[in-house]
């Protein structure tokens, strides 16, 4: 009987475990999501596993072993609670597969990461420094944003590349 197990990956090797699972024959599978990440004050797409440090495999419990995912490369040990290793239910499974982009494979969550009333901070221009709220987003490049000047509440426009994390 098929069955899926969560296994453990070494940090940031899970494209290694899942490259040498799959040489040993395992089905194995490593869900991934594309999201926007500021690097090097600019942001971009970046492609990271879903759950960092875990991946799936499945198994033929009456034909296949366990016991050489343990020592396979990039992997840490497989999921446990206790001393009793418990099967993923296929429904999960399913679940990861049917919300990924059938063509790359991977969950999308580039859309702009601000939702309206989020506090920000501004990093960059005249304003560098001020906290601000987050409105709407203003084109592909720029958000509308509120800033207190002189005691008033302004609506600004700024290049999302200016904006920072959260401030609280």
């Amino acid at each position: 009987m098929q069955q899926w197990y969560a296994v453990q990956s070494k940090p940031r090797q899970e494209a290694v475990a899942l490259e040498q699972l799959q040489r040993q024959d395992y089905s194995a599978y490593l869900p991934r999501i594309r999201l926007k990440k500021r690097r090097r004050n600019r942001w971009v797409e970046v492609t990271e596993p879903l759950f960092p440090r875990y991946l799936f495999i499945q198994v033929d419990t009456g034909v296949q072993s366990l016991a050489p995912v343990r020592s396979t490369v990039g992997v840490a040990g497989l999921v446990r609670f206790g001393q009793l290793l418990r099967p993923v239910p296929d429904a999960v499974i399913d679940y990861l597969r049917a919300a990924e982009d059938a063509a790359t494979g991977e969950r999308d969550d580039t859309a702009w990461p601000h939702r309206p009333g989020d506090k920000l901070q501004v990093l960059d221009g005249p304003f560098a420094g001020l906290p601000a709220v987050y409105q709407q987003a203003d084109g592909e490049q720029r958000a509308l944003l509120l800033i207190e000047l002189l005691g008033r509440v302004t609506e600004i426009s700024l290049p999302m590349d200016a904006l920072g994390a959260s401030t609280g």
